[in-house]
């Protein structure tokens, strides 16, 4: 696609996309054409700027011995142990100076070649004279990061830019049997720089795939798919767009049609709860391409996004391509674990965040069953600190570029059923540039949707998006009842349109907080049709010091830190505990309490699927520990039918606390789990918890240095116990200071979310324990202290209120607030150290993982164990985490014993290796270093998580504010791994 473009710039800087590329056309994986694969091992030289004018290195016989070797597809920045530079991360500021379509002098080049031998029985190339026509062949090149040059035997092919987007070069008539030489220059910085400026590490190089293809005479050259679903009839039309005319075959259906005709008739619609694809073959007089075709219908009625005729509700992620060794360059079975994760975790959508991924993703989609939001390689973040001065989108000259970009994009995948949405591009203010890409998306692909959220008119969209909107905002939107748009007429076409959240739940570090909260509003409102969370994946990438690497850690002179590790799953794709309570939100059946305890109510939230594909089972527990279980009868339900279903009676009254629990599972093998996968679960209260036995008392006896109070052990002039129940106790005081997390850090351009700013300010983490009274009377020890920050008026007074029997030592806590408190309490409980051998711990309570207050949907009562080390939770930046919310009794053993601790009211377990202090230090994993204690935190009430890291704080509900609180603790021996 030649372009015109800027003579008076060198090719890298001139704003039109390229010269010498191909047309865009669909991609696809296979057909009975030759190909030959040319990744694999280049050799490679850098040079530190791209003024050079050397092209010898494209010629062949040019000595390269002497250059380094690296990996295609690959970066060459995580390549060479640091010979060929670093990786810089940051989120919107462009790492160079603003001089739009200008780069820097200082702009990295790699120079790549490749040798290679066409494979026996290749056929042979047309006469030269011929030009480019049939039978020839094209070399794709899928992904280069961010302009490229390109020869073949030393002709030059032509320069392209668009990092994520294919492009193809005619080669047929410049092809060799063997000793061809293929040399591709590679800058850094170029014009396309700065329509690339998304949430990421700047990587350059060629990190897709390479493939000669061969085009034989009659072969296809383009073709398009249109596949749609009658939902009233149930027919689908499948019309096949092809050059030149050929034939398709549906042999299941019995279709055999020419190109362009159409055939209508009953057919099994594809959906992302059931994607259902045909085997066809497209077969023109010189190729046949096996094609997968999904019936399937986009569309807004009534202000609802539909497909198909049913409102789906989007329970979406962003997805970044990334891997933590190679960067971009993700093979396929990375892909296909990303998306089997996801549907494992109840995920139905994904946001191609910010740019077309690899092509066989997409496959993948189609395959699974996934709702994709296909984004354009565009964004120009780095503008908005500019007012969005010199902003491409808003000047013509990038026109051309933003065109071939959304061009490429919509040719490229516009096979695929997955994508419901084709996205204009990510942050990128407003202007003419973003219409023109609209309207000629809108004439090629009118069967598809449009989205784009940065231009808050929605003038170019058919859906109404939002960014980190928080709960209330949706809530009016779903009423329609948000702030009005100046122009009346452009408000009104926004406030029919459907909304969506491209992006809402930032899962930075601990969180993200408050998804329950959001889930309950798109079920609420129509309009609210769910969203997607940012982001799926961590991008720290794999450093042999310090863990994991983010921003900073490679000498950026600008960079935005940690902010690059947002992710639901970790860099080694382990699911993080966000993605664990994301999935637990998001389940398709909800199952809750009926209208008493032995009745369950079963609600199927699929769009579009019945329940026929899981089984449901029970288990009925007391304290914890299951006294029957078994099959559960759920009639058939249609996707929002609800029905009650009877459990078993469980007998005799219980004679503890007792909990019933439903589960959903597979009851077959499905593409993407095994039989017995878990898809949901619900619990609910058979009877209440008893009151917590308190010991009877006993007599404190005092002499010079101890108190000996039952079991246990103080020291007589600070009042802090020695052991408990046998077992050695360090430093036993209130604690109210956490690790901050990414989301208590908050973000700088919404400075009221910043709140461990706000805490630091206050002195709570430095807060200062003083002992006013230390008393032995009425049959126990009651310790006064006053716990307060310095430079303040603000404290806590706490009392501390020890009685004991012969087993067992109780501690009740009485906290009163003093001073004028306007900050929140990051959390409330007590704190102390254990030896280190005292490293497993057992509890009931929720479980098996973390739960803050905001975040605890997945953790179900239950009986639990884990090592100390095994409750961590291995954020890539440290912070706050492991919490064990709403345990009723916890034990600590080790070499032979250990400590029993019950709580009224439930409280929150944390166990750690090391202190909260040194907890809050570490900047990596690998900062923290086990020591020679075990430190025990007891929380009676804990800050919620929120997600201020770059969306919403915590809900008021959630917020722990300074007011008098009273908790009670028991403590006493643990008699190892005995029943209870």
């Amino acid at each position: 696609m030649d372009l015109m473009h800027d003579p008076l710039l060198p090719a890298h800087e001139d704003p039109a996309p390229g010269t010498g590329a191909l047309p865009p056309r669909a991609w696809y994986a296979r057909s009975d054409a030759a190909r030959l694969p040319l990744n694999g091992a280049w050799r490679f030289r850098l040079s530190p700027t791209a003024t050079t004018h050397d092209t010898s290195f494209a010629d062949p016989g040019h000595d390269a011995s002497g250059w380094d070797e690296i990996a295609v597809p690959g970066h060459w920045v995580l390549q060479g142990g640091g010979r060929h530079g670093a990786p810089a991360y940051t989120n919107t500021p462009y790492p160079f100076p603003v001089d739009p379509p200008r780069v820097p002098a200082e702009n990295p080049t790699g120079d790549h070649l490749r040798t290679f031998d066409l494979p026996g029985g290749w056929p042979a190339a047309p006469p030269p004279a011929g030009g480019p026509a049939d039978g020839e062949a094209v070399l794709r090149f899928d992904g280069v990061d961010s302009h490229a040059r390109v020869w073949l035997n030393g002709t030059e092919l032509g320069e392209f830019k668009g990092s994520r987007l294919p492009h193809e070069f005619a080669v047929g008539a410049l092809l060799r049997p063997a000793g061809n030489v293929l040399a591709v220059r590679v800058h850094q910085w170029s014009s396309g720089s700065y329509l690339e400026d998304q949430d990421q590490w700047w990587m350059p190089g060629i990190f897709r795939d390479v493939t000669l293809l061969h085009r034989p005479a009659g072969a296809v050259r383009d073709f398009f798919v249109h596949a749609s679903y009658d939902h009233v009839t149930g027919a689908g039309t499948l019309r096949v767009e092809c050059a030149p005319g050929g034939r398709v075959t549906l042999p299941e259906l019995g279709v055999d049609v020419a190109t362009g005709e159409s055939v209508t008739l009953p057919v099994e619609p594809w959906t992302a709860e059931l994607p259902r694809l045909y085997a066809a073959e497209l077969a023109t007089a010189g190729e046949r391409i096996p094609l997968r075709v999904g019936f399937r219908t986009v569309a807004v009625e009534d202000g609802v996004l539909k497909v198909n005729g049913r409102r789906i509700l989007l329970r979406g992620v962003n997805r970044h391509e990334f891997h933590p060794e190679h960067g971009r360059a993700v093979d396929e079975a990375t892909m296909r674990a990303d998306v089997l994760l996801m549907k494992r975790h109840n995920v139905n959508a994904v946001r191609t965040s910010h740019y077309p991924p690899h092509p066989a993703f997409l496959d993948l989609c189609d395959e699974l069953g996934l709702w994709v939001v296909d984004e354009c390689d565009l964004e120009t973040h780095g503008f908005g600190a500019l007012g969005w001065r010199g902003n491409p989108v808003a000047d013509e000259r990038w026109t051309p570029a933003l065109l071939d970009r959304a061009a490429r994009m919509v040719e490229r995948d516009k096979n695929h059923p997955s994508v419901i949405l084709w996205s204009l591009g990510n942050e990128c203010g407003s202007g003419a540039g973003l219409t023109a890409m609209a309207d000629w998306i809108r004439g090629r692909d009118p069967g598809r949707l449009l989205h784009y959220e940065g231009d808050p008119t929605s003038r170019d969209t058919d859906v109404y998006s939002r960014m980190y909107a928080d709960h209330d905002e949706v809530r009016r939107i779903g009423e329609r009842t948000e702030d009005p748009l100046d122009d009346p007429a452009l408000d009104a076409r926004r406030r029919a349109q459907p909304f969506v959240l491209c992006e809402y739940a930032h899962a930075m570090g601990n969180g993200p907080g408050g998804l329950a909260d959001y889930q309950r509003l798109f079920e609420t409102y129509e309009r609210c049709q769910g969203g997607f969370v940012w982001e799926w994946i961590d991008h720290g990438i794999a450093h042999p010091e310090l863990g994991f690497a983010y921003g900073g850690d490679f000498g950026e002179e600008l960079h935005d830190g940690s902010f690059v590790c947002d992710g639901l799953v970790f860099p080694d794709r382990t699911p993080s505990p966000g993605l664990t309570e994301f999935g637990h939100v998001i389940q398709p059946v909800r199952i809750e309490a009926g209208d008493w305890p032995g009745q369950a109510v079963v609600t199927n939230l699929h769009d579009f699927a019945g329940l026929d594909h899981l089984a449901f089972s029970w288990t009925y527990a007391v304290d914890g520990a299951e006294t029957g279980g078994g099959s559960a009868a759920v009639p058939p339900l249609a996707p929002g039918e609800s029905a009650k279903v009877e459990l078993p009676a469980p007998g005799t009254p219980p004679a503890g606390e007792a909990r019933w629990t439903v589960t959903a599972r597979l009851a077959a093998d499905t593409a993407w789990a095994p039989v017995g996968h878990v898809v949901a679960r619900g619990q609910w209260s058979a009877a209440p918890r008893p009151p917590l036995a308190r010991p009877a008392g006993a007599a404190p006896v005092r002499d010079d240095a101890l108190i000996r109070l039952g079991p246990a052990e103080f020291d007589a002039r600070t009042g802090e116990p020695r052991t408990l129940a046998g077992v050695p106790v360090e430093g036993l005081r209130l604690e109210v200071w956490r690790a901050p997390t990414d989301n208590d850090l908050g973000a700088d351009w919404q400075p009221e979310t910043e709140l461990a700013r706000r805490w630091r300010k206050a002195g709570l983490h430095r807060m200062r324990h003083r002992t006013d009274a230390v008393e032995t009377a009425d049959g126990g020890l009651t310790v006064r202290t006053r716990v307060a920050p310095a430079a303040t008026d603000l404290g806590l007074a706490a009392e501390f209120r020890w009685t004991a029997d012969a087993d067992r030592v109780a501690l009740s806590v009485s906290v009163t607030p003093e001073g004028d408190w306007r900050v929140p309490l990051p959390r409330l409980g007590i704190r102390f150290a254990l030896p280190a051998a005292y490293g497993a711990v057992r509890w009931y309570g929720g479980g098996p993982g973390e739960a803050y207050p905001d975040t605890g949907t997945a953790a179900l009562l239950g009986r639990w164990s884990a090592s100390v080390d095994e409750l961590q939770t291995p954020y890539v930046r440290p912070q706050e985490n492991g919490a064990r919310a709403r345990v009723r009794w916890a034990e600590l053993t080790g070499a032979g014993a250990g400590l029993r601790v019950e709580g009224e009211p439930e409280f929150s377990l944390t166990a750690r290796r090391w202190t909260t202090a040194e907890l809050d230090a570490a900047t990596h994993r690998t900062d923290l270093v086990p020591g020679d204690r075990v430190h025990v935190t007891l929380d009676h009430a804990r800050h919620g998580i929120g997600s201020a890291s770059c969306g919403p704080g915590v809900l008021p509900q959630y917020e722990l504010t300074a007011r008098p609180a009273a908790f009670t603790f028991v403590f006493s021996a643990a008699q190892g791994r005995r029943g209870r």
